[in-house]
């Protein structure tokens, strides 16, 4: 292993450390996150041909394969054709809950009261997700399943698929919501049109 591997594995090893200790801080704050939650209510802030759309397995172009780390993804960056399908295949190999989102910038920012709000009702746990808290969410409140088909919500060590077909002319990002993800830096760019 050389020198410069060497040296990310241990600086990323104390910034795990470092973003398990700010997501328990979030997540305990006595901030009331649900206040700001209230006047975003629905979760489609775009139409879905803003964004693009959930893509056919006959139209796939090829595959791109996502890492989720504890503070960021691998590759960082993708360049996708406008109008392209792709089958994107996700894995979670970080310590923490992840979450990967097609979307704009400001739909990001729009979900992430929504992720907190999964929180205080138990659904998002650090390192899993109690589907059955999320069930009764969805009943008490109509939100909580997070079952969007532009994004994967995944425990440590699970893997998912996605097929999407991206729109034209539309900056786009892929990140992860859970509240301190985004803004530790767990976001990705999205180059349309090459």
């Amino acid at each position: 292993m050389s020198i410069f591997r060497k040296w990310c594995v241990v600086r990323n090893a104390g910034a795990n450390k470092f973003f398990v200790m700010v997501f328990a801080i979030l997540a305990l704050s006595p901030i009331n996150w649900a206040s700001f939650a209230a006047g975003s209510g629905d979760h489609k802030h775009h139409k879905a041909t803003d964004i693009g759309e959930p893509g056919k397995k006959s139209e796939v172009s090829r595959k791109i394969e996502i890492t989720m780390f504890d503070n960021y993804f691998q590759p960082p960056f993708l360049r996708i054709k406008e109008g392209e399908t792709v089958h994107f295949v996700i894995t979670n190999s970080g310590e923490l809950v992840h979450e990967f989102n097609i979307a704009t910038r400001e739909m990001h920012k729009a979900h992430i009261p929504e992720m907190q709000a999964m929180i205080e009702h138990g659904v998002i746990l650090v390192d899993k997700i109690d589907w059955d808290a999320a069930k009764s969410m969805q009943k008490k409140i109509g939100h909580g399943m997070h079952d969007e088909p532009n994004s994967v919500l995944l425990e440590p060590g699970e893997k998912a698929e996605l097929l999407w077909k991206f729109p034209r002319n539309t900056k786009l990002e892929f990140a992860c919501n859970v509240p301190g993800h985004y803004d530790a830096g767990m976001v990705g760019k999205i180059k349309l049109g090459y």
